[in-house]
């Protein structure tokens, strides 16, 4: 039971550490994406530096990473009797968007796993991944910040698994742990941005 468990943790790390921006920003501009703008693997750097539909293609193939890791754990936990099925959702859930913060193949130094942690929340529990999503788009819209939106949509997470308890992929008792750890990690992922928003020098995006 205990191999079942790594072989998930390691399967979905591997599925995030496949970083789409790096590839993108490689083949459609000609340079890493990590060496312009704000030196992250992500969307909104993609976008700055990269154009909208590089942008685009990013956030839609990050997003599908944690759906896939996910619909791996849930099919793990159909076949595998031994094992706990929200267990195995909850560690390709976590280590999917550590992948894409580390990735073994980019050399460490990947993104901050908003879109990929998305992708985990629409499959774990639709209805948690959609009020999580329009509350940070309104926070983001209403700031112009897209850190703000994503680190209050992280801790926003943890908080609603105590008060929706259905609508899970897989029923399990430790959701609050697991949305305790997403957030950590995200937060973790936005630790320069929080010193800029504090300091009041983070970056605003244009709706234009």
């Amino acid at each position: 039971m205990v191999a079942t468990y790594i072989l998930m943790a390691v399967i979905a790390y591997a599925i995030g550490s496949v970083n789409f921006s790096v590839i993108l920003s490689k083949r459609i501009a000609g340079f890493d994406v990590r060496e312009k703008g704000s030196g992250n693997a992500g969307t909104t750097n993609m976008l700055r530096s990269v154009g909208k539909g590089a942008a685009a293609l990013t956030l839609v193939l990050d997003i599908a990473k944690g759906l896939v890791a996910i619909l791996i754990a849930y099919i793990l936990g159909k076949v595998i009797d031994e094992a706990n099925p929200a267990i195995l959702v909850q560690l390709a859930g976590f280590f999917v968007v550590l992948g894409h913060t580390f990735p073994a193949f980019f050399g460490f130094k990947g993104g901050k796993g908003v879109a990929t942690s998305l992708g985990v929340l629409l499959f774990v529990n639709p209805l948690i991944g959609v009020i999580c999503l329009v509350f940070a788009l309104v926070v983001m819209v209403l700031t112009r910040m897209v850190s703000l939106g994503s680190i209050m949509a992280a801790v926003l997470f943890p908080v609603l698994t105590i008060f929706i308890t259905d609508n899970y992929i897989v029923t399990g008792y430790t959701y609050v742990f697991f949305g305790i750890a997403m957030a950590v990690l995200v937060i973790f992922n936005h630790r320069a941005n929080l010193k800029r928003i504090y300091s009041g020098t983070e970056n605003r995006v244009s709706f234009k």
